[in-house]
């Protein structure tokens, strides 16, 4: 008997591939899945089949895929929003067996109404769970977010505390098995780590500690999560099941009259590190370097328009298709190459963005510049503990449908925690046609670091540092 987990870095999600007697299954597989069929091969083993812990909202889901590749049967939850056209559907109490492994499923509703958990048992070894796949119910430190249906807000949450309590009637021994880890945007207060028990998410999960179940509706009624629009096109194809991304995601290399002519009619994503992109970049391009891709492509990015990269090489742009595929988009037809230093040696026009530090932003700060604007650009959740004196809010994932309530001659300086979303939304401003964008290169962590005085934005009292 085995448990394999696998993860998939950006989006932080987490597949597994469990097996026993010669059978394995797969639970909740990513879109490119050819390392299921290896590493069962690895085991000795033939894929026979995939369960889905519910339906999806940030990343294609692979079953389809591996019900192709290997004629593996695929099951999923009762009561989807729609037909799931390529799976069977699994109910409380059903059970299957591989070898001395047992799996039953659990219906624990409350992130969606199709969510169900699958109880995992060996046979030969007592009669209490080994663990649980707990998809997006329960996570290692947190619990799912309930917001999908916000006519029903109410009722979700009491569900998803219902469902919890089933899942920790398993028993403490059990190992928690989430369908996702720190990072995700499924959660915001996961624990740093990929393991744990159902006796120490009992004992120590913030949201397992409420004296009572209005307690806990309570606290999920008042949480705040971003949903970027992508999630739409995810729920769809989600239902419908996607095809298999493509066998080779490096893009072709372009030179520069190719990429020039090309890129009249795409996109052009720009997946350097944030330096580069700074230094200098191809004017009107988006700043989204490749590891913040998973988060941020899905609110800029139109999936029906054609994509071009710029990137450091052939891996970096393999890296940033391999994202890009991976929640949807599958129009990326190139790369520039060599990048901008070649780009540049042809006497190509580009664009650089200045950054500016702490001591610069106070400066400015001070003067109260009438034609200076500080945006910050980070999450609500984040902008509630403080903001810099004078500086306006916009989430980036909603910069781009704000852009007509910002002063187009006004100077901007951009801001986020560190400087890497400052930078993409910078970008936006750019080619959006702002002329007077810079960049706060350390943003909130240097003016922090820095001592320097932090505000509260809802009453305008000034914060300890």
């Amino acid at each position: 008997m085995f448990i394999e987990k696998i993860k998939t870095d950006g989006l932080s999600h987490l597949s597994y591939l469990v097996g026993a007697g010669g059978k394995a299954a797969v639970i909740d597989p990513r879109r490119d899945c050819d390392l299921y069929v290896e590493m069962a091969a690895a085991r000795g083993c033939r894929i026979t089949h995939v369960f889905e812990t519910h339906r999806h909202e940030d990343i294609i889901s692979g079953a389809p895929v591996l019900k192709e590749m290997t004629g593996a049967a695929v099951f999923h939850g009762p009561d989807t929003d729609g037909e799931v056209v390529y799976a069977e559907t699994v109910r409380e109490g059903d059970e299957f067996e591989f070898g001395s492994l047992l799996i039953k499923v659990l219906q624990t509703p409350g992130h969606t109404f199709d969510s169900v958990s699958y109880a995992v048992y060996d046979k030969d070894f007592g009669d209490k769970a080994v663990g649980v796949f707990t998809g997006d119910a329960l996570f290692v430190g947190d619990v799912g977010r309930t917001d999908f249906y916000p006519d029903r807000a109410e009722e979700v949450a009491g569900l998803l505390h219902d469902s919890l309590q089933k899942i920790l009637s398993l028993g403490d021994q059990a190992i928690v098995y989430p369908a996702h880890g720190a990072g995700s945007v499924c959660g915001d207060n996961m624990a740093d780590r990929e393991f744990s028990t159902l006796g120490y998410e009992r004992k120590y999960n913030p949201m397992l500690q409420h004296e009572n179940k209005q307690a806990f509706i309570e606290k999920k009624l008042n949480e705040y999560h971003d949903r970027p629009p992508y999630f739409r096109l995810m729920e769809k194809l989600n239902l419908e099941g996607a095809g298999p991304a493509k066998r080779i995601l490096t893009p072709a290399p372009l030179d520069a009259e190719t990429f020039l002519r090309r890129k009249e009619e795409a996109s052009v994503v720009d997946v350097r590190g944030i330096a580069d992109y700074l230094g200098a970049h191809v004017k009107g391009s988006f700043a989204i370097p490749s590891d913040m891709i998973p988060a941020f492509a899905g609110w800029l990015l139109d999936p029906d328009k054609d994509l071009l990269l710029i990137a450091s090489g052939a891996a970096e742009a393999e890296t940033a298709a391999r994202h890009l595929a991976r929640i949807g988009y599958d129009r990326v037809c190139g790369y520039l190459s060599p990048a901008m230093t070649g780009w540049a040696a042809q006497g190509r026009d580009f664009e650089t963005t200045p950054a500016i530090d702490a001591d610069a932003v106070a400066e400015r700060v001070t003067k109260d510049d009438a034609d200076w604007r500080l945006l910050d650009v980070r999450k609500v959740t984040e902008v509630a503990e403080g903001v810099v004196p004078g500086a306006t809010p916009v989430f980036l994932g909603d910069l781009p449908d704000r852009l007509g309530d910002l002063d187009r001659n006004a100077h901007y300086t951009t801001m986020c925690a560190s400087g890497a979303r400052a930078t993409i939304a910078a970008s936006i401003l750019q080619r959006a046609g702002f002329s007077k964008v810079d960049v706060f290169l350390g943003s909130m962590g240097a003016w922090r670091a820095a001592g320097r005085e932090v505000v509260d934005l809802e009453n305008g009292a000034a914060g300890e540092n």
